[in-house]
Formats: structure tokens, C-alpha cells, sequence
């Protein structure tokens, strides 16, 4: 987000951040940079989230993983700093390390608005020119690897759904692009009719009906005008009679207090409130898995039932089983269109021609008579957006609340440890570590333990949801005496390596191939050579027993989303040795060198779908032992089931000198941590 201010920065995973507070440098190999043209200006009702989700499209197709994204050109004189701050904070869902804005008046009249000191404003703008950074042209003197373009004046009202952040369907599309959904990506044909009674209510549910609409965190909350345009739709909203479906429930979850307070002291938090919007918190809520549970009888219907439900969010990310386990369609949307949808209760409808609802006065109230003017929003920015209002919340910032203040903090230079504890356990990284490394190792007679296929995300491979009773995350708890309603979710378990291994590959919402032409929902694989099917850590446990390695292949964008160092620290605690994909998202692949798992890629064309793998295959790598250098090319011996033996050419995706040391010592932590004895 902190590139909006042209403050240049990026997104590492988990596992070198740590490192790196330990005192070790980062590598990476030479961006390029992709200039990103903005011309125009964005049409009246147009907001900063269907301008995100364009570029994103638009960049996700362009192809911009593991290279800096900036924009430039006279389009930049019709954003805001918070629009700017939104398209940079989505820059991990177009795939890029980071989305680059440059210092102008606009960055200036932020800093002044956010109540920085006159002096450090001046030093800002002072320094920014005398070292060429300050923007005062169109930007057509810059030089880029490649560029693209966009005329503001060409975004639509939009939503992104309803797996991924990058799936933008113009609003006037919604209702046909879930009808087309229901065809093929659930399978669900002529059913779209089709609606049941819920029990203990005077409702009936049905496919694309809304049971979660949230406004929820990242940029898209602490950008005054969505969060405006929410609250003044909301208001419209009442004043016409308009009501909640009954089915959907709502939340507000803001990114900043700032928010709370400038919608609280215009009123607007009211009509939000009179919705079903209310103040939940700050931070990350729905976008991350934390709506919590539907009603019971609501969830019950929708399982017993098969219904494709929707949720509609303000966030960024609405991958497969991100959101909740019983909603399957989710919808990215500004917050004006989030309240919308909570109000029509339904992605069935095309809000541009059907009407929301019925008013008090008998008549339909359809989407124009309720959305907010430009110039009524900016009205209320500039009265209820002030300096003031960042200086007083943020006078104290790093000092806490009563709750944080009461916390009790042990004594000692080192973490005290609780053996019974449930949520923060010692993990076992560093068990029977030497003090010096013992190298890579050839990869000799692996099992493959999963066979996925494209843009598997990091919630696929270690999600951040609700935990199941039934999978092993969930038996683990309960042998440990936790019940069912204390599970919490994984996001919460994740300092506790026995949940989060357990409940890597987890997800209900991932399929692995071995298991079928088109896979099997949830976290299971086929042990060879015994032929079982058994959930993929009671595999990955049994192969343990038996000194075998595994490897998993992939397809395209493997580790596409989250920067979650458990999807890597998880594969890595699974036994798997090395992942073989067709490319890899840029921040988990640095993952899982950091965790000692070699990553691969095929050549170009090949995949293991061409290669005929089942999964019941033997893998060899050899080469890895010795004096191996950054990006070698690899071979890796497949053995079929039949007996058969092919070689194919893979690289090897270390990237760097260092990453080599890493691989070398089994991984960051312990490079970390011989140096720090050594």
C-alpha cells in the first residue's frame, strides 16, 4: 500500500521475513518493470474497486509475476492517494512483487490531510525533486521492460468472482456469468430455480442467494470514498423502506479507526448499522475465513440441499474455501455495491435493470435511485476527512488499548514454552540439526503425493478457514480436549505446527488428480504401493514410517495468493522434498527454498497431465549433490506403474547464490542460525 505514496516496497513471505530480522540480506534476481499507462478520468459513479479490479484483469493476463508494475501518465491527475493506495495493496492478486506510484501533489496533499509536520512535508517534496522523483510530466520520457494502457474513462462498474481476485465480470454481467457457473464450474445444471424452505423461518433459500456480504479490510476500507459511498447508499437505502434479506448476514469490519470515526460523526454509521452493517472490529475479518459460522438452520439447507450460495466482499482475495466452507460463489465488490447486494439478497438479479427491492411506498427501488453522486461523496470527505482526525487517533498509535496494555508479558530472554498449549507449540525445524549443513541431497525413489492443477492458491495448499471435526486438524484438537465450538480456525492455529500441518492441503476446496479425471473436493491422495485413499496427511505420515521422500506436481501460477509461510513450512513438515510445477507464484516459491523444498518447473509445453501421470509413479532427481549453481536444468527419472521409465528435463528454480547457501543448510532458519552460532 505504501507504494501509492511512492514509497517503494513489497511483500516477502513469512519465512524471510524472520530471517531477515535476524540480520540476514534478501536475494532476488533483477525485476523488470512494466509501465502501466493511465489516461482519462473515471466516469461519474465509477469507483476506486471496479478501477482495482480492471487492472488487475488486465495484468494478471499480461503476465507480470516477479516484476515491478508503475504507473504513470495524465490519468494519475484523476486519482486520489487512496485510490492509488488500493491499486498498489492489490499488487499480490495481479501477481506482481509490487504496483509503483510516484510522488506528486497529490502524495503531498495526503501527507498534509494525515497530519505529518510541515517540516517533514517539505523535506518530502524538497528531496523527491532534487533526486528526480517528483512527477510533473505525462511520463512519456520513461523507459520500461513493456507497457501497457488504459483509459479511465473505459472502466465499468465491476465484480470479481466468484473464485478469483482476477475474474472480473462487468456488473451488468453478474447474473448470466453465475448462471453460466452453475453449468460448468459446479455442475449444476437447470437448477438455478430451484429454492427450499429453511427451518424455524418464514424464508426459502436458493442458488446465488447472498448469505454473506461484507465490508471487510485492506485498502478497499480505509478509502473514504467507498466507505462514503456505503454509507450514504445505506442511508438512500432506509429512507426508501428498503430492508436486508433476511438470509444475509452483514458485517463492518474497517481497515483503520480513522473509518469508524469519520462514519460515526457523519451519521452514516446509522444507516449502516439499520442494514446489518455493524462495527465488528478492525483488521482482517471475511476476506480471511473470520465471518464466522451461518446460522445453523441456514447452513443446514445449504448443505442438505447443494445450494450454490454467494458472498459478496469488500476484500481482495475470494479464493476457493477462503471465505466460509458452505459459501461456494464469491463476489469482490466496492462497499456501495456490497450494501446493494445484502439488499437484493441475490446475484440472480442484474442490478443496472432489476429493481433491489420494494419501497415503503409500494414502488421498486432499483440501483440508480440509490447510488451517491460523486460531488455528495467529496462533500463528505472534505467535511468529515480532516487532519485532525488522523492526529487524534493517531496520537497514540503504538501505545494500545486497555486490553493490549493488560497484557502480561513473561519474564526472560527466551519464549517459555507451554507443552499443553494448543495454539503455540516449538516446531520441530531445528531437531538434530548440526552446526554445519550436510547439502542437498538427490531426490531417490519419491512417491508423488499430489497431482494439482492450475493457480492452486496458498489457501489451497494451507488454508486459512474453519477446521473440520472430521479432518486431522480437527481429531488432533479434539484428542487434546478442545471442543468443537473453541476450534477457532486455522489463521488462529498457525502458531502450532501440529494443526497446520495436519492441515496442509487441507482446504475442502481442493482437488487432487490421483484421485480421478477431474480429482476428489477436500485434502485426500492414494498411498502407493498400497493402493489406499487416505486424507493427505495420514499419507504423507505413513510414508514418513517408511523412509519415503514425496514430491507433488503442479500446474501454472502454483502458490498463486496469499504470502502464507505455512504453505511452505507445511510441505515442508509433510516430507515433501520437491515441488514440479509449470511456474510458480513469486513469493511461495522463495517459501519453499527458505523451507528446504526444491522447486521446479517443467519445459515449456510439458505438463504432467502430458507426461500421463497418475500418481502412482517413482520419481528420481539426481544432481543435486555437489557444487550445484543457481537455474540448472535437471533431470528428473519417472517410473510408471507399468514399469515404464522416462527422463524429463526440469530447472531448477534456485534462484540465487544465496538461495543456494540456503538449500545447502536445509533451509533459511537453519542458515540463520548457524550463522548466528558460528
Amino acid at each position: 500500500m505504501v507504494n501509492g505514496l511512492g514509497v517503494l516496497g513489497w511483500g516477502v513471505g513469512g519465512i524471510e521475513a524472520e530471517a531477515c530480522m535476524l540480520g540476514q540480506p534478501l536475494s532476488m534476481l533483477l525485476p523488470e518493470v512494466i509501465g502501466f499507462k493511465l489516461t482519462g478520468a473515471l466516469k461519474e459513479g465509477i469507483t476506486a474497486t471496479d478501477l482495482v479490479l480492471t487492472v488487475t484483469q488486465m495484468l494478471r493476463k499480461k503476465g507480470v509475476v516477479g516484476k515491478f508494475v508503475e504507473f504513470y501518465g495524465p490519468g494519475l491527475d484523476h486519482l486520489s492517494l487512496a485510490d492509488r493506495a488500493t491499486i498498489g495493496n492489490m499488487a499480490p492478486e495481479y501477481g506482481a512483487t509490487c504496483g509503483f506510484f510516484p510522488v506528486d501533489a497529490e502524495t503531498i496533499a495526503y501527507l498534509n490531510m494525515s497530519g505529518r509536520t510541515k517540516e517533514r512535508i517539505a523535506l518530502v517534496e524538497a528531496y523527491s525533486k532534487a533526486q528526480g522523483m517528483w512527477r510533473d510530466t505525462d511520463g512519456s520520457e520513461l523507459v520500461f521492460t513493456d507497457t501497457l494502457e488504459l483509459d479511465l474513462g473505459d472502466v465499468v462498474p465491476s465484480m470479481a468472482g466468484p473464485k478469483r481476485p482476477e475474474g472480473r465480470i462487468p456488473l451488468e454481467s453478474i447474473a448470466a456469468g453465475f448462471a453460466g457457473s452453475m453449468d460448468i464450474d459446479y455442475k449444476k445444471p437447470g437448477q438455478l430455480e430451484n429454492r427450499y424452505a429453511v427451518e424455524g423461518t418464514d424464508f426459502d433459500l436458493g442458488h446465488g442467494d447472498v448469505a454473506i456480504a461484507a465490508i471487510t479490510s485492506c485498502t478497499n476500507t480505509s478509502n473514504p470514498s467507498v466507505l462514503i459511498a456505503a454509507g450514504l447508499l445505506a442511508r438512500n437505502a432506509v429512507a426508501k423502506g428498503l430492508k436486508t434479506a433476511p438470509w444475509v448476514k452483514t458485517s463492518l469490519a474497517p481497515g483503520s479507526q480513522v473509518v469508524a470515526e469519520y462514519l460515526a460523526k457523519s451519521g452514516l454509521q446509522t444507516d449502516l448499522d439499520t442494514l446489518g452493517f455493524n462495527l465488528v472490529g478492525f483488521g482482517c475479518t471475511t476476506c480471511i475465513g473470520n465471518s464466522g459460522p451461518l446460522p445453523a438452520p441456514i447452513s443446514k439447507t445449504i448443505n442438505d440441499k447443494g445450494l450454490i450460495v454467494s458472498g459478496v466482499l469488500s476484500g481482495n482475495r475470494n479464493f476457493e474455501g477462503r471465505i466460509s466452507p458452505d459459501v461456494q460463489a464469491n463476489y469482490l465488490a466496492s462497499p456501495p455495491l456490497v450494501v446493494a447486494y445484502a439488499l437484493a439478497g441475490t446475484v440472480q438479479k442484474d442490478l443496472t435493470t432489476e429493481p433491489l427491492g420494494i419501497g415503503s411506498d409500494g414502488q421498486p427501488v432499483f440501483l440508480k435511485d440509490v447510488w451517491p453522486t460523486s460531488a455528495q461523496v467529496q462533500e463528505f470527505i472534505q467535511k468529515y476527512v480532516t487532519r485532525e482526525l488522523f492526529e487524534s487517533k493517531y496520537a497514540d498509535v503504538f501505545k494500545g488499548d486497555a486490553n493490549w496494555q493488560a497484557v502480561q508479558v513473561p519474564a526472560g530472554e527466551t519464549y517459555a514454552w507451554d507443552n499443553t498449549s494448543t495454539y503455540v507449540q516449538n516446531p520441530p525445524y531445528f531437531v538434530g540439526m548440526g552446526k554445519t549443513g550436510t547439502g542437498l541431497k538427490d531426490i531417490k525413489g519419491a512417491r508423488v503425493l499430489g497431482l494439482f492443477g492450475d493457480k492452486i492458491t496458498t489457501d489451497h495448499i494451507s488454508p486459512a478457514g474453519s477446521i473440520k471435526a472430521s479432518s486431522p486438524a480437527g481429531e488432533y484438537l479434539t484428542e487434546n480436549g478442545v471442543a468443537v465450538a473453541d476450534f477457532n480456525q486455522y489463521g488462529t492455529r498457525r502458531g502450532n505446527h501440529e494443526v497446520m500441518m495436519r492441515g496442509t492441503f487441507a482446504n475442502i476446496r481442493i482437488r487432487n488428480h490421483m484421485l480421478g479425471p477431474n480429482g476428489k473436493e477436500g485434502g485426500y491422495t492414494i498411498h502407493y504401493p498400497s493402493k489406499e485413499e487416505m486424507s493427505i496427511y495420514d499419507a504423507a505420515m505413513k510414508y514418513k514410517e517408511e523412509g519415503t521422500p514425496l514430491v507433488i506436481f503442479a500446474g501454472v501460477e502454483y502458490g498463486n495468493g496469499s504470502s502464507r509461510d505455512w504453505a511452505a513450512k507445511g510441505t515442508n513438515l509433510l516430507g515433501v522434498k520437491a515441488v514440479i510445477a509449470q511456474s510458480f507464484e513469486r513469493i511461495h516459491r522463495s517459501n519453499l527454498v527458505g523451507m528446504g523444498v526444491v522447486p521446479f518447473v517443467f519445459e515449456e509445453g510439458t505438463t504432467w497431465a502430458s507426461l500421463g501421470l497418475k500418481g502412482d509413479e517413482v520419481v528420481e532427481i539426481d544432481g543435486l549433490e555437489g557444487d550445484i549453481k543457481p537455474r540448472e536444468w535437471k533431470v528428473a527419472k519417472i517410473t510408471y506403474g507399468d514399469g515404464t521409465v522416462r527422463d524429463i528435463n526440469i530447472l531448477c528454480r534456485i534462484d540465487t547464490l544465496d538461495e543456494v547457501i540456503y538449500m545447502n543448510n536445509g533451509g533459511i532458519l537453519q542458515t540463520v542460525l548457524r550463522d548466528l552460532v558460528a
